[in-house]
């Protein structure tokens, strides 16, 4: 199989665990582009998506499933989305499209988080891809400052501006050992909105990807 067959077979394998009757978080990127596709064949079966991009609310929107703000549901059943690495620990490193801050509260939202990846992603220690950390605009060059404290090398996204408004700082040359306490130190840096590490709040799931079919961890 390429690698985009990989990835619709573990979109695909996601639909699963969606509970009928009930709203599916969805998140972004090419993996889980192909679970809103797999989404759309039972989308009379849903309530509707809670979206983690403006990209996945508009291919939600062109298979008519109903787009709900986050703010209208106090919970939800399951949210599936991909991940730029992933550990055994089901930690991750997301944001490499960007959505991290909208990923991270959908993430919270939920009570089942499923991880979808193809077997390129799984890593025994994160870090390898740069971690993307949001900031406010004025706050760019103070908290690059504090994360080359950390033996961080951060590089700004250049032309990229989040669906919240804000820029991405990609920070390169860091070994992940302990993601919980490295996660909740920068999420501490004034002017720091969130960080690409979801590790306090990892996958309960994660479906990977192979040539020889989705394997299912957790």
């Amino acid at each position: 199989m390429t690698e985009d067959e990989i990835k619709k077979a573990v979109g695909w394998a996601a639909l699963e665990y969606v509970i009928p009757g009930t709203i599916v978080g969805v998140g972004s990127g090419s993996t889980a582009s192909h679970f809103v596709d797999a989404l759309a064949s039972i989308k009379h079966q849903i309530e509707g998506a809670i979206s983690s991009s403006d990209t996945s609310t508009t291919k939600l929107e062109s298979f008519g499933i109903p787009v709900l703000d986050s703010n209208e549901v106090d919970s939800l059943d399951v949210y599936v989305d991909g991940a730029d690495e992933i550990n055994s620990y089901m930690q991750m490193i997301k944001g490499g499209g960007a959505a991290l801050t909208r990923e991270k509260v959908i993430a919270a939202i939920a009570r089942t988080f499923i991880c979808i990846v193809d077997i390129n992603k799984q890593v025994d220690v994160l870090g390898k891809f740069p971690l993307p950390v949001e900031v406010i605009p004025m706050a760019r060059s103070y908290v690059a400052r504090e994360l080359v404290k950390l033996g961080g090398l951060p590089e700004y996204r250049q032309n990229v501006v989040t669906d919240n408004g804000n820029v991405i700082l990609d920070v390169h040359n860091l070994i992940i050992t302990d993601a919980m306490a490295l996660e909740s130190y920068i999420n501490d840096i004034a002017g720091v909105v969130t960080i690409g590490l979801f590790a306090n709040r990892c996958a309960d799931v994660v479906l990977v990807g192979t040539q020889e079919g989705v394997k299912v961890i957790g």
